[in-house]
């Protein structure tokens, strides 16, 4: 049996519809590809804790737990662990994105997510976000 590995994400939307995905930097698991913003839950951790803490940690903003809407979730077996990682909606924050463990950030338009290279567990995500954007 494989441990579960329990990952919290957002889907950052703009005013114009777009979602923040930030690229893995180099020295990390999966460096290259794209995600969306969030972390491991630690334990004790409720998965909007674990985001709230991750998006100041990683993008300086601050995220009401209100704010943090449950959306979808991807359920995907790796080779060491099997990850769930539910996905939340968040469409209002207090200060502007930025990279702070210098990851690439980019707003894409949900229906142009497909052409960004994004781990085996995003990719299913994917189909939901343009249906619920586009």
């Amino acid at each position: 049996m494989k441990p579960i590995l329990l990952v919290s994400a957002v889907a950052l939307i703009d005013p114009d519809n777009r979602v923040l995905i930030a690229q893995r930097p180099e020295g990390k698991s999966m460096a290259g590809l794209w995600e969306f913003p969030g972390g491991k839950v630690q334990t004790g951790e409720t998965p909007e804790a674990a985001l709230r803490r991750e998006l100041k940690e990683e993008l300086g903003i601050e995220v009401c737990e209100t704010c943090l809407a449950p959306f979808t979730f991807a359920s995907h077996s790796y080779d060491d662990f099997h990850l769930l990682m539910p996905l939340f909606i968040c469409r209002t924050w207090d200060g502007e994105p930025i990279s702070r463990e210098n990851q690439k950030l980019a707003w894409v338009r949900a229906k142009a997510l497909k052409n960004y290279p994004m781990p085996e567990a995003d990719i299913p995500l994917i189909p939901w976000l343009r249906d619920f954007l586009d």
